[in-house]
């Protein structure tokens, strides 16, 4: 039998430059995504961090930690408006197992 749901954690990282406004803004937005989707478990802000390399020139990110149970059909639409997202440096969406 199929599975209905699977765990994933979600890891991303926002410009800093978007200001508190704007990545709070972000960070609702991907919660209502991964809500649409299943359920979030926890989310995690870890704040302004050092980059392990630049990226567009930048040295820091705003980084979030995300964990959830969702529909096999998530990964794929997330990571699409994570893509297509201004202001989201870099994702990483990984299936993890039970």
């Amino acid at each position: 039998m199929a599975k209905l749901t699977a765990k994933y954690e979600v890891l991303y990282i926002i410009n800093p430059a978007q200001g508190e406004e704007g990545i709070a803004a972000l960070v609702e937005k991907f919660k209502a995504i991964v809500e649409e989707f299943g359920t979030l478990t926890s989310i995690e802000e870890w704040g302004n961090r050092k980059l392990a390399y630049p990226i567009n020139d930048l040295t820091e990110g705003y980084y979030v930690h995300m964990t959830c149970d969702a529909k096999p059909g998530f990964p794929a639409e997330a990571d699409r408006i994570f893509k297509i997202t201004e202001g989201v440096l870099r994702s990483l969406i990984t299936a993890v197992e039970e």
